[in-house]
């Protein structure tokens, strides 16, 4: 081409969670069997969609209305249902997405382009990249600390916001996606006051707040924002479940009180404007789905599923001295840190099929990562199909399984086969 086409910071737009789907798919290739562990998806895990959410859906589709552009904003009705939850907004203060990707890049691409936003480390990719692709610059984060429950390092968060002035945003995920922790009152509220103090404002991604395993961890970006502008993210995709629902709003609080703000989120909306509208069916049974009577049963009976396995998990690793295992307090995944003091040199397994090694060597080649090495001879070795969080633009070596698995025989193997692949490292 007579021009790069190339964006100055593709390379930023990594996926890790797909990338090594397609290793594993020609390991799969070769007659192998794979334990698909990286898919966070619980219908492609043989979670049964409840009945009753089935006849609601199917009712639906029979209305001309579900085929029909919606509103760019969404349906009056459902972001009335949706205020009519919440005393701080209003249905003006709502806007819906086509799913995860649409939400945060309009987001992002809004921003000013000198504006950076700070996030934390470790931070879920889809936030790390588009930021990365706004800013054409290297990330700003603050430290999430596995040793200390995955609490945030303030002082550091502080810091960095006081001396770099081009931070004008602070993202929250909480609960957090990649660590599974949740955030007490007490640390959301001094992020709150830290955004205060420097006259900044906030984004809390709350996709998975439903799925809090203890309804007494949960707490809302709604319930301390006092008057510091900000966005709450939310999305039904996973605690119905409906992952292919594609459906994510945003809240905005405190629109008001600063003038530039209001200017910012009214761009989010132009932008918006420029697709027509978001999807229809999704948002039109959201009222129904939640006011079910079924509804809260369906999600305490998931919610006791993920902790069980998650007790399990714990009862399977937590011995090891060359991991850090964190239980989950919500959904359904689970990350395991590595003690790299503790794991005193990197081995390769013994070779099986030269083909698969291949395969595996080739998908590894450059990196320094131990978690990617790890993942990767893992599937080789054991076919179980993980993710290596170093692709969260994580500082950590670690990685992360689903308590997805519904074969509870099943999800015992796995835990073994991966507890005595690490036993590995003593011989």
């Amino acid at each position: 081409m007579r021009k790069n086409l190339l964006h100055i910071w593709h390379k930023e737009l990594s996926y890790e969670i797909r990338e090594i789907v397609e290793v594993a798919n020609k390991i799969e290739s070769n007659w192998v069997e794979i334990f698909w562990e990286n898919i966070w998806d619980p219908v492609i895990k043989w979670e049964k969609i409840p009945s009753w959410m089935k006849n609601i859906v199917r009712d639906a589709t029979e209305k001309d209305v579900v085929y029909w552009y919606c509103p760019t904003r969404w349906l009056d009705s459902v972001r009335e249902y949706i205020a009519s939850k919440n005393p701080k907004i209003t249905k003006d203060n709502i806007l819906f997405f086509n799913g995860l990707w649409d939400a945060i890049n309009k987001i992002y691409k809004s921003l000013a382009f000198d504006s950076r936003v700070i996030w934390p480390n470790p931070a879920y990719s889809t936030h790390s990249s588009a930021e990365a692709a706004h800013a054409w610059s290297s990330h700003i984060t603050y430290s999430l600390n596995p040793h200390n429950n995955w609490n945030p390092d303030l002082d550091e968060l502080e810091n960095k916001v006081k001396y770099n002035p081009n931070i004008v945003w602070i993202l929250v995920v909480n609960p957090d996606n990649p660590t599974w922790a949740v955030f007490s009152k007490e640390v959301l509220e001094s992020i709150v006051a830290i955004a205060k103090k420097y006259d900044m404002f906030l984004i809390f991604d709350e996709i998975y707040e439903k799925l809090t395993y203890d309804i007494a961890d949960k707490v809302l970006l709604s319930d301390i924002i006092w008057d510091v502008p900000g966005i709450s993210m939310k999305w039904i995709s996973k605690d119905l479940p409906w992952p292919g629902s594609r459906c994510w709003w945003i809240e905005v609080y405190n629109e008001d009180k600063d003038e530039n703000f209001k200017k910012y989120v009214s761009s989010i909306l132009a932008s918006k404007l420029l697709e027509v509208c978001s999807t229809t069916l999704p948002q039109y049974v959201l009222p129904e789905i939640y006011e079910n009577k079924n509804y809260e049963i369906s999600l305490k009976e998931r919610i006791i599923k993920y902790k069980s396995r998650a007790e399990l998990a714990d009862k399977y690793l937590w011995d090891l001295d060359e991991i850090t295992l964190i239980k989950p307090r919500w959904a359904f995944y689970l990350s395991i840190a590595f003690n790299m003091d503790k794991i005193n040199n990197w081995f390769i397994p013994n070779i099986e099929n030269r083909n698969i090694l291949d395969i595996v060597n080739n998908s590894i080649l450059g990196s320094k990562r131990f978690d990617k090495k790890f993942c990767y001879y893992l599937l080789w070795k054991t076919w179980i199909c993980s993710v290596p969080l170093s692709g969260f633009n994580s500082s950590y070596e670690w990685f992360r399984i689903t308590l997805l698995e519904e074969d509870k025989n099943k999800f015992e193997f796995i835990l073994t086969t991966i507890r005595n692949f690490i036993l590995e490292f003593k011989k």
